[in-house]
């Protein structure tokens, strides 16, 4: 089979998809659901996948709303998509991950019709990964063994305003902390009392002074999630969940303590007592991109008229967070912003609009057929596979 013919299998098969795709994006996109609670998306994605012949684990990694999709003719190499399908509360889809669902089995299709061809040999694997918003389904995934067991590269893909490729997608983890003070009336005898609300406030005030002495990647923000229940009682508890953010996984562990070291001192200030933990499933890594895998979807991109900035210019964006990161240091990987024509920014409802357009349904297939593509290549050309294991062996550039 010639490259021509392998494209042509390629477009072929997820155009001829589309409509069923379409469905599938609306329900997902009409019916948003919270990570681990997205019943409704894993069953049309599952009873789909499963009605085209792709044999289904479900429940994978223990995750009710996890599932892992696989189709095989035999010996060969190995290639993971992902699909993520849970929304945000009071946004809905204001990430497209319906776009995401469906650009995951539109490249599985794809690739999965080349294994039946016997254009390629070796096996297609579609994670179904919950949860992507708050407990990092991927992160579960990675840490059971599936990730590496299966697949020996993976990819997704992910709607923004633009295209792009090497925005820095930050590592994060999540902080919990709780001052425990005293209760008092606050008219009556205020200085009998224990302020756990002033403390919360002295903590977030001395992480924004942090702010000042950090790199300008660094982010760390939050919001408090419980600061008393009457103005007329000295609040005796306060919590806030909270944010950390950074360039790689080694700037976020050097960032760490010194949050932590914030919430301490207005501990010992107040006289509170504190707890604090961080995201029992564990940190989310920065995304190591894969050049050789990245540089060769860009080329089939920029076949059908997609420009992309410099990288230079693009690795000055300090962007978002994905578990995708975890995958990525786990084997390589890619994860290309694809634009579905918007100028919202991702998680508003603005961008919740947008990624129920037709164009931007259109703009989804547009980039899973290059990335099948780029998969394609992967099966097919040894120096390019090669390749790809020497840039991920050699580390992310600092």
């Amino acid at each position: 089979m010639t490259p021509n013919d392998v494209k042509t299998l390629v477009y072929n098969t997820i155009e001829q998809a589309s409509t069923s795709l379409r469905e599938i994006s609306l329900k997902i996109h009409d019916d948003p659901e919270l990570g681990n609670k997205e019943y409704h998306a894993c069953q049309i994605l599952t009873d789909y996948l499963e009605s085209q012949g792709f044999h289904i684990t479900r429940n994978a990694a223990g995750m009710e709303t996890a599932f892992i999709a696989e189709y095989s003719n035999g010996p060969g190499r190995k290639i993971g998509y992902c699909a993520e399908y849970d929304a945000l509360p009071g946004v809905g889809h204001g990430c497209g991950h319906n776009l995401i669902a469906i650009s995951g089995v539109a490249c599985a299709l794809a690739t999965k019709k080349l294994l039946e061809n016997e254009a390629i040999k070796g096996t297609v694997v579609l994670f179904g990964t919950p949860a992507e918003e708050s407990t990092s389904g991927k992160i579960t995934l990675v840490k059971s063994g599936e990730v590496k067991r299966r697949v020996d590269v993976a990819m997704m893909l992910h709607p923004f305003a633009q295209d792009g490729l090497y925005a820095n997608m930050l590592a994060l983890d999540t902080l919990i902390v709780e001052f425990f003070g005293k209760a008092s009336h606050a008219g009556m005898a205020p200085w009998n009392g224990v302020n756990a609300l002033d403390a919360m406030f002295a903590g977030l005030d001395n992480v924004a002074m942090l702010r000042q002495q950090t790199l300008p990647t660094n982010r760390m923000h939050g919001i408090i999630t419980s600061g008393g229940k009457s103005a007329n009682v000295i609040p005796d508890y306060s919590s806030a969940k909270c944010y950390a953010r950074a360039v790689t996984r080694d700037q976020l562990a050097e960032l760490k303590p010194k949050m932590e070291n914030c919430f301490k001192a207005a501990a010992r200030a107040t006289g509170c007592q504190y707890k604090m933990y961080w995201a029992p499933y564990g940190p989310v890594d920065d995304v190591f991109m894969n050049t050789a895998m990245a540089e060769c979807y860009k080329k089939h991109m920029e076949k059908e008229g997609v420009k992309f900035l410099p990288r230079s210019e693009e690795e000055k964006i300090a962007s978002a967070s994905t578990d995708m990161g975890n995958f990525s240091y786990e084997v390589p990987s890619i994860h290309p912003a694809f634009g579905i024509e918007t100028t919202a920014t991702n998680h508003t409802k603005e961008f919740a609009n947008a990624a129920r357009t037709e164009k931007a349904h259109e703009l989804t297939l547009r980039a899973a057929k290059c990335l099948a593509l780029t998969a394609a290549d992967v099966f097919l050309s040894d120096s390019f596979f090669d390749q790809i294991v020497k840039d991920f062996e050699q580390g992310k550039p600092e």
